[in-house]
């Protein structure tokens, strides 16, 4: 068995003083989560939008200035939750935020393990807010990150909306998807946490979300957070009938823990009960004639 023990987070982002609150907070939350006896710790998509508060409420309040101050403060995240990753010994997706590449601004989240920084990958298809509103560009490529534990993929969001993105990294070898989410309503959330589980069952692999949760009005950018984490499986042979091995509460702060054998995303692909992984290719001819037929005109 390869069994790995994944914690997601739903992560409600604070009003912080100073630093030292911030590496307090996340220190707590990587010690709670490695109590469980977590492999891999799973933390939301600008989760690092706190940061904002260092720089005071007039910045937090201010979508430009906060930018600016979360970015002010990235390296020291990276290197808090480097850190961590090697003195709990266990593998961390930390809360993606926003990094600076020439003249734009990406969403980025870091993988980190007990040796230290593994990749990152960029948010690949941008919200109208962010296009619209907040200037943030969308990622280049896609990243598979091979690991003691399995193959990873991230999904950022809105990403896990796209089939196709989940796909090229199933193809690629991926077992687990890590979709980690901002969303201020709970119809934002359902869209996420529906494309999480289609992407567990086409592809037949681990989903994992985890989002954002509570209320943060002094930052416009992350002002209203709705969600439950959960993780996902196939509703298949060996998997949870639902689909759902582990799922928390709508709204509750707090990590959603469960256990997953990734040795049944082989035998799932191979034998499963059906076999969408195999047959995905299956689609193309058929989607490649479409005949439109009217209605036949009434009788005189």
């Amino acid at each position: 068995m390869r069994r790995v023990t994944i914690a997601a987070a739903a992560y409600p982002l604070d009003w912080l003083e100073d630093w030292g609150a911030y590496e307090a907070k996340i220190r707590a939350w990587v010690g709670h989560g490695a109590a469980h006896g977590a492999d891999l710790l799973v933390f939301p998509e600008y989760g690092a939008m706190e940061l904002a508060s260092l720089g005071g409420p007039a910045v937090a309040a201010d979508l430009e200035a906060s930018l600016a101050e979360v970015l002010r403060h990235r390296a020291a995240m990276e290197r808090l939750f480097e850190s961590l990753a090697r003195q709990f010994e266990l593998y961390i997706l930390a809360p993606s935020g926003p990094v600076a590449a020439g003249n734009t601004r990406l969403n980025r989240a870091a993988l980190y393990g007990p040796s230290g920084p593994i990749g990152a990958q960029d948010k690949a298809i941008m919200t109208r807010f962010e296009r619209e509103d907040w200037t943030i560009s969308a990622g280049q490529g896609l990243q598979l990150f091979e690991t003691a534990l399995g193959r990873i993929g991230v999904l950022i969001c809105y990403d896990s909306e796209f089939p196709l993105l989940a796909r090229a990294l199933c193809e690629a070898g991926a077992e687990m998807l890590l979709v980690p989410s901002c969303t201020d309503t709970v119809a934002g959330y359902t869209r996420v946490r529906v494309g999480a589980m289609a992407r567990a069952l086409e592809n037949q692999c681990v989903v994992v979300q985890a989002p954002t949760v509570g209320m943060a009005d002094w930052c416009p950018a992350i002002d209203e957070n709705r969600g439950a984490a959960a993780i996902f499986g196939p509703p298949d042979r060996g998997w949870p009938e639902t689909g759902v091995i582990a799922e928390g509460e709508m709204d509750a702060p707090g990590w959603v823990v469960g256990q997953v054998d990734l040795n049944l995303v082989a035998l799932s692909r191979a034998d499963g009960a059906v076999l969408p992984f195999a047959h995905w290719p299956e689609q193309a001819a058929q989607a490649s004639h479409v005949t439109i037929r009217c209605e036949s005109a009434p009788l005189a």
